[in-house]
């Protein structure tokens, strides 16, 4: 008679039976090795920065996933609205469905990536997401050069690129997840100056092709939508071999990224193992509800918390903030020249937030980033709310939200240390893809802030909600800097310095006196 335990192994696919079978064992000469004789991955040293060619590689990859994915998610709103020039619901509803195919799926790709192969995992989204966005440029393209289609035909296509968006979005956060939150800290080892650098890197990268590749959509829209259309479509089918193949010589030079996961339903019996669809749907629905308890119970909650409710913002030099300067006088020029200046501080804080957290640790480098951004942010809100003139009250708005993205940035790096170093690697997916739904959810919440607010005389009460989530999230990683260190200044420090100092004065009194 069969065990369940027995049962159990024999549901589970092959290559993750074969992962919990090459467990590393030790060898008389006591390394570690796998059960095929090749060294384990605890045989190596971690400790050093990893080799040149495996980063260039990693951000080789990385750049070509971000670039397609900035390029394109700008480029479906001038698609969109090119095609609907008359009214703003295609790109309502196509934007909603997006974010809430994150808020919804992002546990289950969470789950996914932790039972899963590292390499499997990535090059399954790269597939995923080149293929979708090839099809969706391919209907924008239809769509575009058939205006005079029945209005019935034009919606039925929205809504299946609307689909198409949602399975975008969730194959980028599944690569996303799964290079800067699992890989990296994988590739780092233990060393935490080379994880620092790895993710400051990322962080560039990210902000580059975030300013340049919407710049460079956008300008070729403006010459033609259909050429911007192939232009699109061309870039994300030629960048497929190069980062298929990217990524896997980062897999094959890194041995403990080839290190097994921990294989589902291991420990199931058979009849814990669903079958039936609503038995499925049920076990999913479950395993949802136990992401988000592990995720509120962590203990790196908090900071992964605070940063996530930093995306209820409309201070951020995106669609709400620059429709509102634009009708306070603002030409579309100096929106630009904003802009850029934002981001160069942003990518200046990559290089600064390393240094400080070398100085200080992650923790109280943290804190200070988040305190520099709400201050910055306050004292831009309250100029905007007491300047005599719009342009005036404007521009103080726009000087705040600019120096607050130094405290962003790097307050952002900070939190993803915190957090790389709190989850253990068998966790990283889902808790990271949980965070990514607060992420879309509080983004979600921005949005609705200005459909409710929809003036730009009303823009004050989205200004004002947003420096409240900034406050917020400040407090919230003020509590875990406390909880962690026990307290938030060093008062202790100061005081025991100053009885030192009159304690130094008082000796030289009494020197003084005993020579007179």
């Amino acid at each position: 008679m069969e065990t369940p335990e027995l049962t159990a192994v024999e549901n589970i696919p092959l290559l993750e039976v074969i992962g919990l079978q090459s467990e590393p064992r030790e060898s008389p000469d006591g390394s570690s090795q796998h059960d095929d004789g090749t060294p384990g991955s605890h045989s190596e040293d971690r400790t050093g920065n990893p080799s040149g060619s495996v980063k260039l590689r990693l951000y080789l990859s990385h750049f070509l996933s971000t670039w397609n994915s900035r390029v394109f998610e700008f480029g479906a709103v001038l698609y969109l609205a090119s095609i609907f020039p008359s009214t703003l619901l295609p790109m309502s509803v196509y934007a909603v469905a997006r974010a809430a195919s994150a808020i919804l799926f992002s546990p289950a790709v969470g789950r996914y990536i932790d039972t899963k192969d590292r390499l499997h995992v990535v090059r399954l989204s790269i597939v995923i997401q080149r293929t979708v966005v090839a099809a969706s440029c391919a209907l924008f393209w239809l769509l575009e050069v058939s205006k005079q289609l029945p209005d019935y035909v034009q919606y039925l296509a929205l809504s299946l690129l609307s689909l198409l968006a949602c399975a975008e979005k969730l194959s980028s956060i599944m690569n996303l997840v799964s290079v800067e939150k699992d890989w990296v800290v994988v590739v780092a080892g233990d060393n935490m100056d080379a994880l620092g650098a790895l993710n400051a890197q990322m962080r560039r990268i990210d902000l580059a092709c975030k300013l340049i590749g919407p710049l460079m959509i956008a300008l070729i829209d403006g010459f033609s939508t259909k050429l911007a259309i192939l232009v699109n479509l061309g870039m994300n089918v030629a960048s497929v071999p190069v980062e298929y193949f990217a990524i896997a010589l980062v897999y094959n030079r890194d041995q403990a990224l080839r290190r097994p996961k921990a294989a589902p339903f291991a420990n199931f019996s058979e009849h814990q193992i669903p079958h039936t669809y609503f038995e499925r749907f049920r076990s999913s629905f479950l395993a949802w509800l136990q992401q988000l308890r592990a995720y509120s119970r962590h203990l790196a909650f908090l900071p992964s918390f605070a940063g996530a409710t930093l995306y209820f913002t409309v201070l951020s030099f995106a669609g709400q903030m620059v429709t509102y300067l634009i009708s306070a006088g603002y030409s579309s020029t100096y929106v630009g020249i904003a802009r850029t200046a934002s981001v160069i501080l942003e990518i200046a804080a990559t290089w600064a937030a390393p240094l400080v957290m070398t100085r200080i640790g992650p923790i109280r480098a943290g804190a200070w980033f988040s305190t520099w951004q709400t201050v910055c942010l306050a004292i831009g809100t309250a100029i905007f709310w007491q300047a005599p003139s719009s342009v005036l009250s404007a521009s103080g708005l726009v000087v705040g939200t600019i120096l607050s993205r130094v405290g962003l940035r790097g307050f952002e790096l900070a939190v993803q240390i915190v957090v790389q170093e709190e989850v253990a690697s068998d966790e990283r997916g889902s808790f990271s893809a949980v965070e990514a739904s607060w992420q879309n959810l509080f983004e979600l919440c921005a949005f609705a802030s200005t459909i409710i607010f929809s003036k730009p005389s009303q823009f004050h009460w989205p200004v004002i909600m947003s420096l409240i989530a900034t406050c917020s999230a400040s407090i919230m990683y003020a509590g875990f800097v406390r909880a962690r260190r026990g307290h938030l200044v060093h008062l202790s420090d100061c005081v025991e310095s100053k009885r030192r100092k009159r304690s130094d004065r008082g000796e030289e009194h009494e020197q003084m006196l005993e020579e007179a």
